[in-house]
């Protein structure tokens, strides 16, 4: 089928597709006569395992690692997806019922204990490293990690105030258009900002992540957004704007 075709039976824009082409993800057969692209049924099998892949929050980047490598097995990989996905249902089920009996807790229907307000809730771990490391791999979160417990505590908090200021200033342009010209020489100096204060090991792609980050964690987004309502799903856009212009 063509790429129309495609879109309209998954639901993934033909923006998206052509995206997916263009970085390797997913590549069809071309129409020697009008250069269209052909997807073949095997290109629809894929397709599905990305969009689990997705779903899992895998980045396109390890998607395609894990899908060209000459070991995958569809037949494991679909058994693990479906392993994941109860499991991610098991959380959000638990925490659906944690809100349920907060909402009668507030009613004053019930009294929950302080424990039972937290039931499904796991932080046992870092959430953002865990997610920093998903994304970026271990090399970078240990070299940023490594820099940060290197500097004494004066310079801790120098860092801290330099990253206030900068978090203040990007609020202060949170309502420009993230791709004018005013936003974009902001993310610019975002994005060195990062690499200078943390050892050059921010590329394009992990700075577009970090965007992603700064909306999918809710508390990662109510830490920005206190600079200003609305800065995190500005900086979403801006820096995701700017990675792919650059």
């Amino acid at each position: 089928m063509q790429t129309k075709e495609l879109a309209e039976l998954t639901s993934v824009s033909v923006r998206t597709l052509h995206h997916y082409d263009k970085i390797g993800l997913l590549v069809p057969q071309k129409d020697e006569w009008n250069g269209y692209r052909i997807y073949s049924e095997n290109d629809v099998d894929k397709l599905q395992q990305i969009l689990f892949f997705k779903e899992l929050d895998f980045p396109l980047k390890k998607i395609k690692q894990i899908l060209d490598d000459p070991s995958f097995d569809k037949k494991v990989a679909l058994t693990l997806q479906r392993h994941l996905l109860v499991e991610k249902k098991q959380r959000i089920e638990a925490m659906l019922n944690t809100l349920d009996q907060t909402i009668k807790n507030q009613k004053g229907e019930i009294t929950m204990t302080n424990e039972e307000k937290f039931t499904g809730f796991d932080f046992s771990n870092n959430p953002y490293e865990e997610e920093a490391r998903k994304l970026w791999g271990d090399k970078v979160v240990d070299k940023a990690n490594e820099r940060v417990n290197n500097m004494n505590e004066q310079e801790q908090q120098t860092i801290k105030e330099s990253f206030e200021a900068e978090f203040r200033h990007l609020a202060s342009i949170r309502t420009v258009a993230p791709e004018s010209e005013v936003a974009q020489e902001a993310m610019n100096h975002f994005f060195h900002y990062l690499n200078d204060t943390h050892g050059n090991i921010y590329s394009l792609e992990a700075f577009a992540s970090l965007g992603e980050m700064y909306v999918a964690d809710e508390r990662f987004k109510k830490n920005i957004d206190q600079f200003g309502d609305g800065l995190a799903i500005f900086l979403k856009s801006a820096m995701a704007i700017y990675a792919k212009n650059n």
